[in-house]
């Protein structure tokens, strides 16, 4: 297995060729009061929540800390909790050693798999901000997760979305069999099938996360949640534009398909076991084989993949208006 970063405990920096600056804690944090609630913590992740060039990781702070938490409630868990967490200097560390841990084969050791993707994290501060938002997505939204460590440690949906990123990454830098060795992994390891080409936003939440198969040419837009099982399918030969375009704040409830290149609006609704084979207007509610609208949420700015609320519940019906023809 790849080795964890020793623990470190001075103060010090290095911020050559754009990469991360690596933040060292000193050994008086553990005894400190939370730095913050994830509740504070803009989920748009700007600059006053992740800038590293000024040390600023306010994720990666409230993360430590809870898992300093987790560790003194659980002696069982101390040395999982300081080789996958506390030992590392950055959230990127600690990220590509999980990783890689869980996805390391006798074809490409855990090592290897670790400096893969750390090189993707170093390339991009589009993606090491991504991180931060998608794992507040799942914080804000899964009443499930108590603190962020579940995420980041035990949550098979976010797993599979950062070796995505990382396999986009390459895909897009030519490096295309690398790129399809993640994909694979993932799909044998997590039961989650991404293509590399496939764009995915950010503050996306992978619910559960098994069965979710997403196509070589779909986009999912920012702030959407996916449950398990979730299909966005193609329809059409090779080197069509195939897959469906999905709107930032959607739903796509358990089991809906979405196939063909096909739009779904903005804030939409997407019932469990939906079939949707034609475009959705913005904020539409739809269920049924095939999909058939039965109403709209009456706010402009509505977001159901943020609320979470089914269709059925007190506080999704006080916000939709429902079709009278469509129930």
């Amino acid at each position: 297995t790849a080795e964890a970063a020793p623990s470190l405990e001075v103060g010090g920096a290095e911020q050559s060729s754009g990469t991360p600056t690596e933040r060292r804690d000193g050994p008086e944090q553990s005894a400190r009061s939370p730095p913050l609630r994830h509740e504070d913590i803009d989920l748009s992740i700007p600059p006053s929540v992740y800038d590293p060039d000024r040390g600023v990781d306010l994720v990666w702070d409230l993360m430590k800390h809870e898992a300093r938490v987790e560790a003194e409630r659980e002696p069982l868990l101390v040395s999982f909790l300081h080789s996958t967490i506390l030992n590392h200097p950055t959230l990127e560390s600690a990220l590509s050693f999980h990783l890689a841990n869980k996805l390391s084969a006798p074809a490409m050791i855990s090592t290897q798999l670790m400096a893969l993707i750390r090189g993707a994290l170093d390339s991009s501060p589009e993606y090491r901000r991504t991180i931060r938002a998608d794992m507040l997505a799942v914080r804000d939204r899964d009443p499930a997760c108590t603190c962020l460590p579940d995420v980041f440690l035990y949550f098979k949906g976010f797993h599979a979305l950062q070796t995505h990123r990382a396999a986009h990454i390459l895909w897009k830098t030519g490096r295309r069999v690398l790129a399809h060795y993640l994909q694979s992994q993932v799909s044998q390891c997590l039961q989650i099938d991404i293509h590399p080409n496939a764009t995915l936003g950010s503050g996306i939440m992978l619910d559960h996360g098994t069965g979710i198969v997403v196509g070589e040419t779909a986009v999912v837009g920012h702030n959407c949640s996916i449950l398990h099982h979730v299909t966005l399918g193609g329809s059409g030969k090779k080197g069509v534009d195939r897959h469906p375009k999905i709107g930032d704040g959607v739903l796509l409830g358990a089991g809906a398909s979405v196939l063909g290149n096909v739009k779904v609006g903005d804030g939409c609704q997407v019932g469990a076991g939906t079939l949707v084979i034609s475009d959705l207007p913005p904020r539409a509610v739809a269920v049924g084989v095939p999909a058939k609208i039965i109403g709209k949420y009456a706010e402009v700015s509505a977001q159901p993949a943020v609320g979470m609320d089914q269709v059925g519940s007190k506080e999704a019906d006080s916000s939709i208006m429902f079709y009278m023809e469509g129930i």
